[in-house]
């Protein structure tokens, strides 16, 4: 029987637009985009909630519009977290088995990152992933995946993601406020790694930046392994605000005179062509060339591949990224970008679309870069919700006989036959394996 499990939401809250989105896996496991809405950002600057009613207020927006698209009830969601508080640490922690014989089970293996979750960190912060990149099983290293092997001493090396406190809360104050529970909170590079990488790009070593309105999103990958990741301070509103300090225009226009006719690199922009801005108030036309506006934008963007390079070095993978630099989120569509990357890293460099692991035609409205972290986040999501459904199987296969015992309304398709309030009940269990979305219903049980 197809639960609803299969489906799944997800809310970008980012600094320029808040994004919902839900999915729906087909049988062939790839993802379905059933509805996408999207609205401007209010009270987020560089990832971080500033204003808890503008954001409120800004989320209770695109989830409305999202179910009245799809005849979905939104119920508990997936989101993404970013900001300048974000930082990454590494850590080796160990366990000691009881026999040498006994095969290494998915128990310890999950002990084992339960006791990474316990090492000391600053007051005020949170472990948000403890990320396992190698293990170590008595004196055998370089082990993927201990799971059936025999040993004493499990090791295993983590990469831990660690966010402020406050920070958490008031994103998860803002989703509740709306009337929604978050299933998990995930760091937005790891889940627009998941949405434009493709699997070869992982294993050959590649580095995904992830260019946002507020911040810049970094996770290097090697061998299929994280290696490392973190968060830059400065995302595409810092290039408006340059051009709009340097033109001496508003905020507005600089917006969309770096969408319509900016570009990375100086020299390639036309040296005869302007664009004449209107005056303030009544105020005299300015006429602005396209190369000084482009001269604007490269010389921030070199400040921020400065950036992205020092990372790439800190990861310590830097001669090992085969497969170069992967530039998604909105900031990636500048014209030249790509160009200027490759000629500041030496590295081979590429513009990543959330469709590779999308099922059939992808529409275009969905298949933009600055949609990496949406989709990501419902891919993150179904990884999370499939761990736990095979955590639990024994309670879900308990709950699935109890459920069929009971007589079904022909009109109500299956997957969609299960009142939440009858299963919970059940136990607190069934809280993290129940659907995250739920059609709307009228008393009937007709479709509204």
């Amino acid at each position: 029987m197809n639960f609803k499990k299969d489906y799944v939401a997800a809310i970008d809250i980012g600094t320029t637009k808040i994004v919902a989105v839900i999915g729906k896996r087909n049988p062939n496991r790839k993802l379905e985009i059933l509805g996408m809405a999207k609205t401007v950002s209010k009270g987020v600057k560089r990832g971080v909630v500033l204003n808890i009613d503008e954001t409120v207020g800004a989320i209770q927006t695109v989830v409305t519009e999202i179910q009245q698209k799809t005849g979905l009830k939104l119920t508990d969601v997936f989101v993404g977290i970013a900001g300048q508080h974000i930082k990454s640490l590494k850590n080796r922690g160990y366990i000691h088995r009881d026999s040498y014989d006994a095969e290494i089970t998915n128990e310890d293996v999950k002990r084992l990152i339960e006791d990474a979750h316990k090492i000391p960190i600053d007051i005020g912060e949170e472990i948000i992933h403890v990320l396992p990149q190698s293990f170590v099983v008595d004196s055998e290293t370089g082990i993927k995946n201990p799971v059936g092997m025999s040993g004493k001493r499990l090791e295993a090396n983590f990469h831990i993601v660690v966010g402020q406190i406050a920070s958490i809360k008031n994103i998860e104050k803002c989703v509740n406020r709306v009337g929604l529970r978050i299933h998990d909170v995930m760091l937005e590079p790891l889940a627009s790694a998941s949405a434009v990488l493709t699997d070869d790009e992982l294993e050959a070593g590649v580095a995904l930046v992830d260019i946002g309105g507020g911040t810049t999103d970094i996770a290097v990958y090697h061998e299929g392994v994280i290696c490392h990741t973190a968060v830059i301070p400065f995302g595409g509103n810092v290039v408006t605000k340059d051009i709009k300090e340097g033109c001496s225009i508003l905020d507005r226009q600089a917006e969309e005179l770096k969408i319509k006719f900016g570009s990375a690199l100086g020299d390639l922009a036309e040296e005869d062509k302007v664009v004449i801005i209107p005056g303030i108030s009544g105020r005299d036309s300015k006429e602005i060339s396209f190369k000084s506006l482009a001269y604007i934008i490269q010389s921030r963007m070199e400040e921020i591949f400065d950036a992205v390079t020092f990372e790439i070095e800190n990861s310590g993978c830097q001669d090992k990224l085969s497969a170069g630099i992967v530039i998604t989120g909105g900031g990636a569509m500048l014209r030249h970008l790509p160009q200027l990357v490759r000629f500041r890293t030496g590295m081979d460099v590429r513009i990543g679309y959330p469709n590779a692991h999308l099922a059939g035609n992808v529409s275009d409205d969905i298949n933009q870069p600055m949609f990496a972290t949406s989709v990501g986040l419902l891919m993150k999501g179904y990884e999370f919700m499939d761990s736990e459904w095979e955590d639990n199987r024994a309670q879900q296969e308990e709950l699935i006989i109890s459920q069929s015992e009971k007589p079904v309304e022909k009109a109500i398709e299956p997957v969609f036959a299960l009142e939440p309030e009858r299963i919970r009940t059940k136990g607190s269990i069934f809280d993290k394996l129940k659907s995250t979305i739920t059609e709307i219903f009228d008393e009937t049980g007709s479709k509204m």
